[in-house]
């Protein structure tokens, strides 16, 4: 039977800090401020997978109490999350994030963003959605002080 997870990341941004999102580097004033390297869109897709799988989540599996974790690019913990669907005989059947944030802008680069989200979660790009809302000048989101990601994912047998 098919699973269904949902994922929910929020980090706020600070100035001089490398800004990745969805495991791409993004020129930016202002970057995610985290234990690992912040990256709230994978984030948030690691945890809808284990949600679906019925797992613990990334921040008991992988705690920011942990100083192997530190400055550890997230694209890392998206291997190991696949590895855990796999021990339990589950394949990621798509995703569909949303993240908000003022800056960066994600338009000119949502096509790299849904390419790299298939090629780390093992599908083909038609089966990824990304769409990039800004928080219209709303709470910390939208006065550009944090980002939010909102990923839902869709599991079945592998």
């Amino acid at each position: 039977l098919p699973r269904i997870g949902i994922g929910i990341d929020v980090h706020r941004l600070g100035p001089g800090r490398r800004c990745v999102v969805g495991g791409l580097e993004f020129e930016c004033e202002v970057g995610p401020i985290g234990h690992s390297d912040g990256d709230a869109l994978l984030h948030a897709a690691c945890d809808a997978v284990l949600g679906a799988a019925g797992l613990d989540d990334l921040g008991t599996l992988f705690s920011d109490r942990d100083p192997r974790h530190a400055g550890r690019a997230s694209h890392e913990f998206c291997h190991e999350v696949l590895e855990l669907l796999r021990q339990r005989h589950l394949r990621v059947l798509s995703l569909d994030a949303v993240l908000e944030t003022e800056r960066p802008k994600l338009a000119a680069r949502r096509p790299e963003l849904r390419a790299r989200l298939a090629e780390l979660f093992a599908l083909p790009v038609e089966r990824v959605n990304v769409k990039g809302k800004t928080g219209e000048k709303v709470d910390a989101i939208g006065r550009g002080e944090a980002m939010r990601a909102t990923v839902v994912a869709l599991l079945g047998p592998a």
